[in-house]
């Protein structure tokens, strides 16, 4: 597949231009580090096309990246999936739509929303033994659009962080019997448009959905994707990302994003069969001293205590064997591949994995089934992230209303939300994932 933006970039910075343009390194090597980095990145200068008004090798790249996920748009955004989430529920608020959200979401999607005023209505799911993924019923969410007597739309995270797909079609069919809207946040999911069913969000029938490129695919931090499988919204999505993203958007991982689409034409649906036999291989070798949770196939969740271990002393020996995880906890270790990782990469993860059981102390195994409060309004979560704040020890957090939202990232999913009341329960989870302050209210 033709490559627009890189091959710009590197007749540019093989040219005898003087950069009297931005940026400051002038594309020259700097204190020895990277040349070739500095020499391509660039600013939109004549020919170069400019990302939010694109119609040039931008839009062109663009135009490939749509073809092969099959959408009616894609467009980029240097800005990761935060910039996408952005621009999904901006639209949602233009079109004054309802917005009912599974809870498990990233805490980007909470200050989208802070920053929309959007009153978010949440779909509890059904949470086993992790914050991150749980169930979710589908006959409430037919109930809650039923009941809803203005449009609405539905935002779902899928994969969640642990790798667990939600039922996207049966969500599509749901939301569309009612005119409302799906929304997915498959940040963790670019990938999944080359299984060889596709189980990407806009072939099951999600209106937007955001990827973020650098999560799956061979693509620089910051690389992400923003799909539509709506005519109507085509045309709307770069005013929407404008609203929010910077005005210099980086042209490396915009460069990023243009070669990815090589990758993906070329090599990606052979190094998903490769990567996905092996993983399974490995999960089959090692069942004898662990088990793993349902996931798509890169995800590699151990169930840890499940199984007797302790996570985060399970990552702990993963690191002494040269190999990190993505995340751990007490319950769970995700150990996340791609469809780049190679057959060495495997052969090492097997073998560390299985070195790290095998010398792990094995506890009883236990399964705590989570279970997070009905969440009680104080106010909105636009009020409470705006509104003066105090960060205290969260043992004395009871009763008080959480303002700006205080997670780790990864995996950045809240467990108090804005404008809520915090209750022991709320103290007894932070405790457990190792918060011991929250910003609140004053």
């Amino acid at each position: 597949m033709n490559t627009p933006v890189y091959d710009f970039l590197k007749k540019y910075s093989r040219s005898d231009f003087l950069r009297c343009h931005m940026p400051g390194h002038k594309g020259a090597e700097f204190c020895g580090l990277a040349p070739e980095i500095y020499s391509l990145d660039i600013t939109e200068i004549n020919g170069a096309d400019s990302l939010f008004e694109s119609d040039g090798i931008i839009a062109e790249s663009e135009r490939n990246m749509s073809s092969l996920y099959n959408t009616r748009a894609t467009v980029f955004s240097a800005g990761g999936s935060t910039l996408c989430i952005q621009a999904m529920l901006y639209l949602m608020k233009k079109e004054n739509r309802r917005v009912f959200a599974v809870r498990n979401v990233h805490r980007a999607f909470l200050n989208a929303s802070a920053l929309l005023d959007i009153d978010v209505e949440w779909i509890m799911p059904d949470y086993s033994d992790s914050l991150l993924s749980g169930e979710l019923c589908l006959a409430s969410v037919e109930k809650l659009l039923s009941e809803c007597e203005s449009s609405a739309c539905v935002y779902v995270t899928s994969p969640d962080y642990t790798g667990k797909l939600a039922d996207i079609k049966a969500l599509s069919e749901i939301c569309h019997r009612y005119d409302a809207r799906l929304l997915v946040d498959n940040a963790h999911g670019a990938h999944t448009a080359f299984f060889p069913q596709s189980l990407h969000p806009i072939a099951l029938g999600a209106d937007l959905c955001c990827d973020s490129a650098h999560k799956m695919l061979p693509a620089l931090t910051g690389s992400a994707l923003l799909h539509t499988s709506r005519e109507e919204y085509a045309p709307l999505l770069k005013q929407a990302m404008s609203i929010f993203g910077s005005t210099s958007p980086s042209y490396l991982i915009m460069c990023s994003l243009d070669l990815c689409c090589d990758y993906i034409e070329k090599h990606i649906r052979e190094d998903i069969r490769i990567g996905a036999e092996r993983i399974t291989a490995l999960k089959n070798n090692i069942s004898h001293l662990v088990s793993f949770a349902d996931t798509e196939p890169f995800h590699i969740t151990v169930k840890a205590q499940e199984c007797g271990f302790n996570g985060l002393e399970l990552a702990d020996i993963l690191r002494s064997f040269n190999v990190e995880c993505e995340y751990a906890d007490d319950s769970i270790v995700i150990l996340l591949m791609a469809p780049v990782n190679t057959e060495k990469d495997y052969d090492t993860l097997e073998k560390a994995l299985e070195k790290a059981l095998e010398k792990a102390e094995r506890h009883s195994p236990a399964v705590r089934k989570l279970s997070l409060p009905s969440p009680v309004k104080a106010m909105s979560i636009r009020e409470a992230v705006f509104a003066p704040s105090e960060e205290i020890c969260v043992n004395s957090a009871e009763n008080r209303i959480c303002a700006s939202v205080k997670v780790p990232c990864p995996p950045a999913v809240p467990i108090a939300i804005s404008g809520e009341l915090i209750t022991r329960e709320h103290i007894k989870i932070f405790n457990r994932y190792g918060i011991f302050t929250v910003n609140v209210v004053k």
